[in-house]
């Protein structure tokens, strides 16, 4: 089971979005090798027809708000979805406890491997 805390913005921020569709969308948030610290994040709003069938869906009040897939699972466990809006605009961000450390730009991280 994943279990990642949605903050009111990044929900009020989601919710918003999906109203201006025509469709339901929901974020997706996926993990990728890449980057100088050797993961990154994937964010992008896709409607509710492009979720697979192994994908998690996480609800609140019975509303679809993220998918993530299967493979993104364990680095995202526990993790704080937030937006957060500056001078500069707005921005999804996670805060991850499984992150061992980050490049300066801010967009890649270094997982912490599970200890066996």
């Amino acid at each position: 089971m994943l279990k990642i805390s949605i903050t009111d913005s990044a929900r009020a921020r989601i919710t918003k979005i999906s109203s201006a569709s025509a469709e339901d969308v929901l974020l997706r948030i996926a993990v990728d090798g890449g980057g100088c610290s050797g993961y990154q994040y994937i964010m992008t709003m896709v409607n509710s027809d492009n979720i697979a069938t192994d994908d998690i869906v996480i609800s609140e009040d019975h509303k679809p708000l993220v998918v993530v897939d299967r493979f993104s699972v364990p680095f995202l466990q526990n993790c704080k979805l937030d937006f957060v809006e500056n001078l500069s605009g707005g921005s999804f961000n996670i805060k991850n406890p499984n992150v061992k450390g980050g490049c300066g730009c801010g967009n890649s991280f270094e997982y912490i491997e599970e200890q066996k």
